[in-house]
């Protein structure tokens, strides 16, 4: 089990050679932009999962509509 495990193992020289790769692949002005694009992303994709958890209410299909009565 330990060997589907250990490749996934992330440290810090990994993180390193990540970030090098990133710098060079985009430039050291492009990287806040894209982060700001994505903070904005994941801000959006929170805000549509908390209005669908009000929307889905398990006590709601519960309830008989006032006209079947």
């Amino acid at each position: 089990m330990n060997a589907f495990i250990l490749p996934l193992a992330i440290g810090a020289p990994q993180i390193i050679l990540i970030v090098v790769v990133i710098l060079l692949l985009f430039g050291g002005r492009k990287i806040p932009e894209l982060m700001r694009g994505l903070g904005s992303g994941i801000k959006e994709f929170k805000d549509a999962s908390k209005d669908d958890d009000k929307g889905a209410n398990p006590d709601d299909s519960k309830k008989v509509p006032e006209e079947n009565k």
